[in-house]
């Protein structure tokens, strides 16, 4: 039977690609969406899969998410934690609603989404757990204090989740991805693009979303079991750790 997988955030961007690629590769796949009804309608109308909504900054809707997602298709055995917002700003004029926001949908929800599913990936002793972050999570950026610091704590959320659960089958490892060709980015003027962003890129071009939804389905497979606590860069080579 195949096993189910969760996407928070998956019916845009990044998110939507990382929910085509588990369908094609034989996942029954859960997109879930924060809030655009008619975004989250065309992508269920084009690709057949489900979608859910909820916000990840809430314990309980999550909560109440994943286990409508479990009634309908199944346990989730496999949780990408891939939602993500920004609130872009210099650190000295921030106010701390912009703040609490970001840490909220960026970190706090990977408590919210992976606490109410760890038992029972632990009772059945399979489990993969995605958790994407950003290149700037590593590195760290101007005007983002509060992206970069609920990204890094994403990395720092990894670690020690794998290790505890190791023993388990559950594997948890991140992805940061560097500047990927979404409709965000490629909202970003052409000049700006050419003379601001790739020339900081060794590859000399953008990402696809699906060179990180591709990552994502080999850390998925069950034959991944002995990579964990892992983070794996996908930047084009603009930041090598």
């Amino acid at each position: 039977m195949a096993r189910v997988a969760v996407v928070s955030g998956g019916t845009r961007g990044i998110g939507a690609a990382i929910s085509k690629a588990l369908k094609e590769a034989g996942y029954k796949v859960a997109a879930n969406y924060a809030g655009n009804d008619a975004v989250a309608a065309q992508f269920k109308a084009e690709t057949g899969i489900p979608v859910y909504k909820w916000d990840v900054s809430d314990y309980k809707a999550c909560a109440e998410g994943l286990a409508k997602v479990t009634q309908d298709l199944g346990p989730v055995e496999i949780l990408i934690n891939n939602a993500g917002i920004t609130r872009d700003v210099m650190f000295h004029k921030m106010a701390p609603q912009q703040w609490h926001e970001v840490i909220n949908t960026n970190l706090n929800s990977l408590f919210n989404m992976t606490r109410p599913v760890i038992e029972g990936m632990r009772e059945r002793g399979f489990g993969r757990i995605v958790n994407v972050s950003s290149i700037n999570g590593q590195k760290g950026q101007v005007g983002q204090t509060n992206y970069t610091a609920s990204k890094a704590g994403d990395i720092g959320f990894t670690k020690s989740l794998a290790q505890e659960n190791a023993g388990k089958g559950i594997t948890v490892n991140t992805i940061c991805p560097g500047y990927i060709g979404t409709d965000m980015v490629k909202a970003v003027p052409s000049e700006v693009l050419e003379k601001s962003v790739l020339p900081l890129i060794p590859v000399r071009r953008l990402g696809e979303p699906e060179e990180v939804a591709r990552c994502v389905v080999f850390l998925a497979a069950d034959e991944s079991g002995f990579i964990t606590g892992s983070t794996f860069a996908v930047n084009g080579g603009q930041y090598m750790v």
